[in-house]
């Protein structure tokens, strides 16, 4: 059955085209917009009524004749052709090769809209994934199945840290598949050249699926890339039986491509601009993320965010932490002083770390020795204050050890080289090192069998 062509477009918006006089046509629905050159472009149906559809233009508006360009709805919705084959492979946001590759011979076509999974159907997140990192495994330790978001701030190196968590990412124990999908929204050439040489350097590259979507492309792909990558990683963990770990970068991005449309749309704007079903949007995206009973595969989320002014309180960072499971948070005054990955971990937190460590998953002695580096720190810090106002000849013996304490925690159990692939072993010998420093009855939040099984005095291990 032929589709019919409309020429009745009256207005355009941003993005935005805006079509009277259709065939009842469903939301999401996707459309050809012909212009009078021949030049197709391709747009979804963002709003529909009896007088008005309103088609957003994933390829832009620029050039579009009112008077001459056709429409076409095609009566289907977004789908991406998925296969196995797309590890190792480069994408742009819209989910085509841009590698110089074949393209892609489709195993199936999923809807990328996808949906939350039921909460009837969901497993407890129980597994750690091991990312090299100190200040997170040790401290704020992703679990399978987790969405565990990176909150930074203009300038600071998330992408660096990104990048090293896609390389060095793991399951530990049995041999099960792992792979990551990588997707960015509305960064810079530069940025996108260094991913891409990054994981082919390191040899990541044949475990990742990477979508890109730079800052110069069309605001609208910006909202598609996100539900590209979490449709693709969908196949991979429930078809393939993989465990993914998804990580977006940067969502501020997608959120302002989020108020732009909205503005375009002449909605009432909420909090800062941003449209008032933000929270739903971004729950729509964070919720595809779990373990599904009878289903081998997970999908791990950690989706990074730069705060708009370092404010946490910003609508983005403050929606985010609602719907995921804590933070990771990278601070300016750690990387002023050098400090990478300049992770503060006070206020950051994991609140499925329990669920992924101890016996038999990291080691037995995992969560006491994280409370007491917690603790420790913590008074340091508080030192760090007082000194600032009394000066550091009015400190005790006892607080001058809290206080290098927290200086040596920083640099060397925080600071690690970019290419450092530090094991949880390694992070918990780490840490009961910088422990032994502090006075044994000052342990009081460690077990004391763990103090004789694990701490430098008894062991003999001390550096």
């Amino acid at each position: 059955m032929l589709k019919p062509e409309y020429r009745t477009i009256s207005r355009i918006s941003g993005p935005l085209v805006f079509v009277e006089k259709t065939h009842p046509v469903s939301y999401g629905e996707i459309a050809k917009v012909i212009m009078s050159n021949g030049e197709e472009r391709t747009g979804q149906v963002l709003d529909s009524s009896e007088d008005v559809v309103v088609l957003q233009v994933f390829e832009g508006t620029s050039g579009i004749d009112v008077k001459h360009t056709r429409v076409k709805f095609l009566g289907d919705i977004i789908r991406l052709p998925v296969s196995g084959d797309m590890l190792g492979r480069v994408f742009n946001g819209l989910g085509k090769p841009i590698d110089g590759g074949p393209r892609i011979v489709p195993e199936d076509r999923l809807e990328i809209i996808g949906s939350a999974i039921n909460p009837s159907s969901r497993m407890k997140p129980s597994e750690f994934i091991q990312t090299g990192i100190s200040a997170i495994d040790g401290m704020n330790t992703l679990v399978r199945g987790q969405k565990l978001p990176l909150f930074s701030s203009s300038g600071l190196p998330h992408n660096k840290l990104a990048a090293q968590i896609a390389r060095q990412a793991t399951v530990l124990g049995r041999e099960e598949k792992f792979a990551i999908v990588f997707a960015t929204m509305g960064i810079t050439k530069e940025e996108a050249s260094f991913f891409i040489e990054d994981f082919r350097r390191t040899g990541a590259m044949e475990r990742v699926v990477l979508f890109i979507n730079l800052a110069n492309d069309p605001v609208i792909e910006r909202i598609i890339t996100p539900r590209m990558a979490l449709t693709t990683a969908e196949f991979l963990a429930f078809e393939y039986d993989m465990h993914v770990l998804v990580i977006l970068t940067d969502m501020t991005n997608y959120c302002e491509a989020l108020r732009q449309v909205s503005a375009s749309r002449e909605e009432v704007p909420g909090r800062r601009g941003y449209p008032g079903y933000m929270y739903t949007d971004l729950a729509t995206i964070y919720e595809r993320a779990g373990r599904i009973k009878g289903k081998k595969g997970s999908i791990t989320q950690m989706p990074i965010l730069t705060m708009p002014g370092d404010d946490i309180t910003h609508p983005i960072p403050d929606l985010t932490g609602y719907i995921t499971e804590g933070q990771i948070v990278l601070t300016r005054d750690l990387h002023m002083r050098g400090i990478y990955p300049p992770i503060d971990v006070l206020p950051s937190l994991s609140r499925l770390m329990n669920l992924g460590i101890g016996k038999g998953k990291t080691r037995e002695d995992h969560k006491n020795v994280s409370d007491q580096l917690y603790a420790a720190y913590a008074e340091g810090r508080d030192m760090r204050s007082l000194v600032a106002v009394i000066g550091s000849e009015a400190l005790t013996e006892r607080d001058r050890k809290f206080l290098e304490f927290a200086d040596k925690f920083e640099t060397e159990f925080v600071a690690q080289g970019v290419e450092e692939n530090r094991s949880i072993e390694e992070t918990l010998e780490i840490a009961w090192n910088l422990l032994a420093e502090l006075p044994e009855r000052e342990l009081k939040r460690i077990k004391k069998e763990y103090i004789q099984k694990y701490h430098p005095k008894y062991t003999g291990k001390k550096k």
